[in-house]
């Protein structure tokens, strides 16, 4: 009996420095996301979502019961036969929970596994924007819903029906990456989210938003794999769909700059993210966030719009006119 406890507690310790090697090597793999424009980032000791070379994203979850109801909602989301599979790729694909180390190192904390949406891009420019003019949700608290309230009326989340969050615009190899910092990005007006819609596809966006070019306006907004085309097959369903209700949820958009400006093939992306405060339905359109999606397809046909006729112009105006295709580009 000795003899066999011996070689049961040998085997055991063996197992354990096993994993032992083996989660510490896993932890080891795992950074602070380099592209991150919005959200808690996981620096200078604070909690924050980690990312891995495999494209994974995992996102800690959030106390007072908002972590377990994303989980609950991702789960809920990935089996409902009602959510077409066409409106499944908006969302990032969820691989369940993983208890980590926290990046704040208070411990082992249950992370979110989720897609992650930029690991396939090399240098994304990048659009975070928070969707409905209303970002409480229904059960919370007087204090959160003051707390809303109070952010909402201060950003463009009231009059325009979303707010940019965050963003980064990829301005080249010398130049590097634009990213506005937290209360710039809040302070934004009006006027400061059309310019930076159109900045934001422009080629020579680091000479400032006055100037701004919208040369990629025709290939990133428009045509049938473009942005503008997403967010209206997205607006579809959500003029149907009466399943969820998406409370202070955003919407990212995010292109390759550098692919598009040097003639490459460069597919735009919208994913949506954040779903904490998702709740049922009961049958109701969710014209919260069905609004806010408008305004935003309105900000963005506008500025499609005023390329292709800046497109027209310069083809009359010069020496030699070309043809003008349906797209805005001149040949």
């Amino acid at each position: 009996m000795g003899i066999s406890i011996t070689k049961e507690t040998k085997r055991l310790k063996t197992m354990l420095l096993h994993w032992s090697i083996a989660h510490s090597s896993f932890y080891n793999m795992l950074k602070v996301p380099e592209h991150q424009v919005a959200g808690h980032l996981a620096i200078d000791g604070k909690l924050g979502p980690l990312v891995d070379d495999s494209g994974r994203f995992y996102k800690p979850l959030q106390g007072d019961g908002r972590g377990n109801k994303e989980l609950a909602f991702y789960e809920s989301f990935s089996s409902d036969t009602r959510v077409p599979d066409h409106i499944r790729k908006y969302f990032p694909v969820c691989y369940g929970s993983q208890l980590l180390e926290a990046s704040n190192g208070s411990g082992l904390l249950h992370h979110l596994v989720l897609q992650d949406i930029v690991s396939s891009h090399r240098n994304p420019s990048i659009m975070d924007v928070k969707i409905g003019s209303r970002t409480w949700y229904p059960e919370a608290s007087d204090n959160y819903i003051q707390k809303c309230l109070e952010k909402d009326r201060r950003t463009t989340t009231v009059s325009l029906g979303f707010r940019i969050a965050g963003l980064q615009l990829y301005e080249g190899k010398e130049s590097g990456y634009w990213r506005p910092g937290r209360k710039e990005v809040q302070s934004f007006t009006v006027y400061n989210v059309r310019s930076i819609l159109r900045r934001f596809v422009s080629s020579n966006s680091s000479i400032g938003n006055e100037n701004s070019d919208c040369s990629f306006a025709p290939s990133i907004y428009g045509g049938s794999a473009g942005i503008l085309e997403q967010l209206l097959e997205l607006k579809a369903w959500f003029e149907d769909q009466t399943i969820y209700h998406f409370h202070s949820c955003s919407l990212l958009i995010l292109f390759d700059k550098e692919s598009v400006s040097k003639g490459s093939a460069s597919v735009p992306e919208i994913k949506l993210i954040d779903f904490a405060h998702v709740v049922e339905g009961k049958g109701v359109i969710d014209h919260n966030f069905l609004g806010g999606l408008c305004s935003l397809i309105k900000f963005v046909s506008e500025v499609l719009s005023d390329s292709k006729e800046s497109s027209i112009k310069d083809c009359v105006e010069s020496e030699k006119p070309g043809i003008c295709t349906d797209n805005g580009n001149c040949q």
